[in-house]
């Protein structure tokens, strides 16, 4: 069930709890605990989950005879226990109850989406009649990013006596939370060490085994009920609890509060851990001040991020956004750490960075310019690594991994595990090498969004020049062609990863991959070619930059070659000799054929001999670029494409699509809103639904989709508003949706905040606060105008073209 700021479930579901677990994950960019029960540790239905941003670990294990390693996202401590059972005078305590005991008669949890809190409410009755209600509220505090407190409330029905109470810490966790990695090694923690520190708090240190961060935890635990509620330390190898009696008297709550802080080696200005986090919990006030403290960073933080969309998608855009600030928040400015691709929710994809920052960055630097800066940091300072990288590839520049985590070393796995056949296969999604020319997007449209020149001049040049270097070593001149080609390439379909019956790896001229790189290559030419006349000079030095470098970079961008077939943009050369695939009759027997490689190999078949992709490809160019712009970047190319062309191009693998991915439906509805508008919503409607209904089939329980929930965000802000950021203006045509025709955004552009925009129907309005500033250029179509601060405009909305 859900309302405008809260989204609740009614009822026990043992089956659907891991998914709830994901979508009640609560967060503060810091970290995050999965939204499990905390009267278990774990088992087939639940799986709690705490992960620090940038917190990784190295193993190494034998997978199919083969020795691999892969770095994950540390499952650190669990601070979530406290368990409970009724303690009837003068005999033996009960059971300890939990919501898959027979005693519960009743359950529900609340997400407050405003609030940034989780509360539980469950009624238990034993076989006496003894009646025991059950409410707790966590938080994750939004404003001190090392606390976290869990407030539990008792009351007994009709009868009186005592509840026993456990709280504290378990140390005795794993990376288990994925079945089909579970091949693999997945104890990342050593050093345990417990102890207890005044009469309420105990600790937990330890430390992950390879890149040695160290990790500590103190619980405080303190009760309403005087000094017979007073806790008593239990302390194991693994484990720190303590264990308390709390008197009960019927219809009078008896309340526990439990206040945890969590510290790493990582952290700036602390001396130790450990130190640090038993101070932090002995200055914690009670949970009604953290609780209003936590409120209050909450509020502050949904103005800087305002989307105002009415109805049922408001509510799931509301809950994409709650997740999205919940992994990367205010506090992430101040950390090392890019974007995973499952947020701070669960352990897929290893807690990797891919390239999903192309799908967040969009809508960060509109809101929080200061997180995607240090996002594009860590891409920064992983540029070494990248031009090493590119070094052994015997390329030149830098090229980045596909996969990143902490270090800036390709992360992808050698080999993938094909749960429906059991087959372990090679994996070469590594040749994913578009993921440089999203980082270049992303480091442009921050500058352009931002104005940050400081930064678009220094570190962004430095990144675009060596990616605009990678692609220009990568490409080679064919005579007989006429024209420069990218060889052995995986694209963003990622079916695609060979010609069927060979054996060298990758596929030649992906359009998207040579399009995106022209782009790159244009944008580091006109960059150096614009920069202040020192700083050119300064990055000449510091990159050894040959003067004729940038000319070459602009021959290669205007004869990188693009494939076309039958009035279509190929997906890559060769495509149009794949077979068809026979998609009605694949329907009919799987149902469900979104992972069609997976079906395909279980058949001793494979993908790549087909025309039929995992998700968007082509039809990415029509995310990341505007009608008008892509036009351009063909031009530039000089290849053709005109409505027909690109009409024709989306119809054709629209067709083709099994959407595999969160991101794909995402992407269809964005190009479609453009192209043939009363099909965008179908598309529109299964973006906003992939992780709150799970439509990928049990994706979402590992972790929620970061990239596609932002991207749903994004899709309002931009995709519909046709809004731009480039040649220091606002660019706007909007495409509203018959759904979704009534809507408004708040922005920040450059140094103006809160740029109203709302979109009613058949007009515009654009509300600039006042200000200081000066006024802010604004083309909507082919009309242009300049809004001062303190002003507003409404338009009325051309029809379209």
């Amino acid at each position: 069930m859900t309302r405008a700021w809260t989204w609740s479930y009614e009822g026990y579901d043992a089956g659907a709890e891991r998914l709830r677990e994901s979508l009640c994950v609560l967060g503060n960019g810091y970290f995050a605990t999965r939204g499990a029960a905390s009267e278990v540790l774990g088992g087939p239905a639940h799986y709690p989950g705490t992960y620090a941003a940038g917190c990784y670990n190295r193993l190494t294990s034998t997978v199919d005879g083969h020795t691999v390693e892969n770095e994950d996202m540390v499952n650190l401590p669990n601070w979530l226990p406290l368990r409970y059972r009724i303690c009837p005078a003068g005999s033996a305590p009960g059971p300890w109850l939990s919501p898959d005991h027979p005693f519960l008669t009743e359950h529900r949890q609340t997400l407050d989406l405003r609030h940034g809190t989780l509360t539980r409410w469950s009624a238990y009755e034993d076989e006496a009649g003894r009646r025991l209600c059950v409410e707790q509220c966590r938080l994750v505090h939004m404003g001190e990013p090392h606390l976290a407190a869990l407030r539990t409330c008792f009351t007994a029905d009709g009868w009186s006596g005592a509840v026993e109470v456990e709280s504290g810490i378990d140390g005795a966790v794993r990376n288990a939370g994925i079945a089909r990695y579970r091949d693999l090694a997945d104890q990342h923690l050593t050093g345990w060490e417990t102890g207890d520190e005044r009469p309420d708090t105990v600790w937990l240190s330890c430390r992950t085994l390879d890149s040695d961060i160290r990790i500590a935890l103190a619980a405080r635990t303190r009760a309403s009920a005087g000094r017979d509620g007073m806790p008593r330390p239990r302390l194991s190898a693994l484990r720190a609890f303590h264990s308390l009696v709390l008197p009960v008297i019927a219809g009078t709550p008896a309340v526990v509060e439990k206040t945890v802080s969590l510290y790493t080696s990582r952290d700036p200005a602390i001396d130790s851990p450990l130190h640090a986090a038993v101070d932090a919990v002995a200055l914690a006030p009670h949970f009604r001040q953290l609780r209003a403290s936590h409120r209050r960073a909450w509020d502050a933080l949904w103005r800087q991020a305002r989307l105002e969309v009415p109805g049922e998608a408001g509510a799931i855009l509301r809950l994409h956004l709650f997740h999205l600030l919940q992994t990367l928040s205010p506090h992430t400015a101040e950390l090392d750490v890019g974007v995973p691709a499952r947020g701070l929710h669960g352990e897929a994809y290893r807690g990797h960075v891919f390239w999903d920052e192309l799908f967040v960055l969009p809508f960060l630097n509109l809101h929080l310019p200061q997180v995607s800066r240090a996002l594009l940091d860590y891409r920064y300072r992983r540029l070494p690594a990248a031009c090493h990288a590119a070094r052994e590839a015997g390329r030149g520049g830098a090229m980045y991994p596909w996969q990143s985590a902490g270090d800036g070393r390709e992360e992808t796995q050698q080999f993938h595990l094909n749960p429906r056949s059991g087959h372990w296969l090679p994996d070469r999604s590594r040749l994913q090498h578009h993921v440089g020319s999203a980082i270049a997007y992303n480091v442009w449209q921050y500058g352009q969004a931002s104005g940050d020149t400081e930064f678009l001049h220094t570190r962004g040049a430095e990144m675009l020049v060596q990616i605009a270097r990678f692609w220009a070593s990568a490409a080679e001149w064919d005579a007989a062609l006429g024209r420069y080609r990218i060889r052995g390439v995986v694209g963003p379909d990622e079916y695609h990863d060979a010609y069927p019956g060979t054996d060298a790896a990758g596929v030649d001229d992906n359009a998207y991959t040579n399009v995106t790189a022209a782009w790159v290559l244009s944008r580091a030419r006109e960059l150096c070619q614009t920069l202040p006349e020192a700083t050119r000079r300064q990055l000449d030095e510091r990159l050894r930059l040959d003067p004729e470098e940038p000319e070459r970079w602009d021959d290669i961008a205007h004869r990188l070659h693009v494939p076309y077939h039958r009035g279509v943009i190929s997906q890559f050369a060769g495509y149009e000799e794949l077979a068809e695939l026979d998609w009605a009759g694949y329907r009919r027997r799987y149902g469900d054929i979104r992972r069609l490689d997976r079906i395909l190999e279980a058949e001793g078949d494979t993908v790549n001999r087909y025309q039929a992709s995992k998700q968007a490809d082509v039809l990415m160019l029509g995310y990341l670029f505007s009608p008008a712009e892509l036009a351009s970047l063909f031009r530039l190319l000089g290849c053709p494409l005109d409505d027909d062309i690109w009409h024709a191009t989306v119809d054709h693998y629209l067709h083709r699509t099994s959407h595999g991915s969160t991101l794909s439906a995402l992407v269809h509805a964005w190009v479609l809103a453009r192209v043939h508008r009363p099909d965008a919503w179908t598309y529109c409607e299964e973006a906003l639904t992939g992780d709150v209904a799970d439509v990928q089939g049990g994706t979402t329980a590992e972790g929620i989709h970061l990239g596609a929930m932002a991207g749903t965000l994004d899709f309002v802000q931009r995709g519909m508003t046709g809004l731009e950021t480039r040649d220091q203006a606002l660019w706007l045509d909007p495409a509203p949706l018959r759904e979704l025709s009534k809507f408004g955004v708040r922005i920040r552009y450059r140094r103006h905040w809160d740029i109203d925009l709302r979109i009613r129907a058949e007009q515009v309005r654009i509300a600039v606060p006042a200000s200081e500033c000066p006024p802010v250029r604004v083309r909507l179509r082919d009309r242009s105008f300049a809004l001062a601060p303190g002003t507003s405009r409404r338009l009325d909305l051309p029809e379209d073209p």
